[in-house]
């Protein structure tokens, strides 16, 4: 049974109700002839372009987009041709806002005549807002699965992914490679004569040097505490090998500025060789930190190899003796 109106109510049948909606819809919704001239716009144009429909009546999509018409003008194309558009965009808005938008030409072919297409834009910032954020938080967390919390560098995780694409590319290539410990020596004795804050901060300043001195393609990581992993790959020969650990030594010489003056904290450095300590990560870096402790035994603030490496194995100091922590 029908239900009667009264002469308040829209009147399907003269089409006032049918605008009405459309009006209402949160979307750009108009209709453009094969001229690319607009016959029909709706309310919504006067949200985003600040143009009335009567203003919208009879504009041209060139006039209307301006400088972004080049980008459009391929989609429309498309859509005169045949096809239905559906894409995404960035819209620059009179005022200068930009709006993320979902845009949609659909062809309006009757016979085979083509007479024109509809469109449908519609703003979709806030969900690719909400996927930046998305985007942003899963990119943070899988750095900080992968980077240390504390001085950002990569952690083991990472540092064991490094050394096997390093092997790959040794194993082509034929060169060697290093994976070098870095130990600070007494660093317990920062924190308690200092305090965290103090050795935190020292912490940071060693793997902002040692990041600086080495190579691109070089990996400086912080396995825990106080202990440094510094990964060289592509090594020709000793004279490579020299040269990085010369770097590494520069880094770590200086006194630290978040120590007092003049304090200058010892290294201990154990160096492992590939392929004469290890074809695996695991082997490599159980090697390295076995040198490490041989330096360490052997008085610290020195470097040792691992043994069976073909570079002289023996262990020297490497800094002048450092006041006490």
């Amino acid at each position: 049974m029908k239900v009667p109106t009264d002469d308040h109510e829209f009147s399907p049948a003269d089409g006032t109700l049918a605008l009405e909606i459309v009006d209402h819809i949160p979307a750009m919704v108009a209709y453009w002839n094969v001229g690319e001239i607009c016959l029909f716009a709706n309310h919504a144009f006067k949200d985003w372009f600040g143009k009335t429909r009567a203003e919208m009546i009879g504009i041209s999509a060139m006039e209307l987009l301006g400088d972004d018409y080049t980008v459009v003008q391929p989609h429309i194309r498309a859509t005169l041709a045949g096809a239905t558009e559906v894409y995404e965009r960035a819209i620059t808005l009179p005022d200068g806002t930009v709006r993320d938008s979902l845009i949609t030409f659909i062809p309006n072919s009757v016979n085979g005549d083509m007479r024109g297409f509809f469109v449908h834009v519609t703003d979709v910032s806030p969900l690719k807002k909400l996927e930046r954020e998305l985007k942003a938080a899963k990119d943070a967390a899988e750095r900080l699965a992968t980077h240390d919390f504390l001085t950002g560098l990569p952690n083991r995780v990472l540092l064991e992914d490094r050394i096997n694409g390093a092997l790959l590319h040794a194993q082509r290539s034929g060169k060697a490679l290093a994976v070098i410990s870095v130990d600070i020596d007494n660093f317990k004795q920062v924190n308690d004569n200092h305090g965290h804050a103090v050795g935190d901060c020292a912490l940071k300043e060693i793997a902002r040097r040692l990041k600086h001195a080495m190579r691109e393609s070089d990996t400086v990581t912080r396995i825990g505490g106080d202990e440094f992993i510094v990964l060289t790959p592509a090594l020709d020969g000793h004279v490579d090998l020299d040269l990085m650990l010369q770097r590494i030594l520069s880094a770590t010489r200086e006194p630290l500025e978040c120590l007092p003056e003049q304090l200058i904290v010892g290294f201990s450095i154990g160096i492992a060789l590939y392929p004469d300590n290890g074809t695996t990560p695991k082997e490599l870096m159980l090697e390295s930190d076995r040198a490490l402790y041989k330096a360490k035994k052997l008085g610290k603030n020195r470097f040792a190899f691992a043994d069976g490496a073909t570079y002289p194995a023996h262990a020297r100091p490497v800094l002048q003796p450092s006041p006490t922590l």
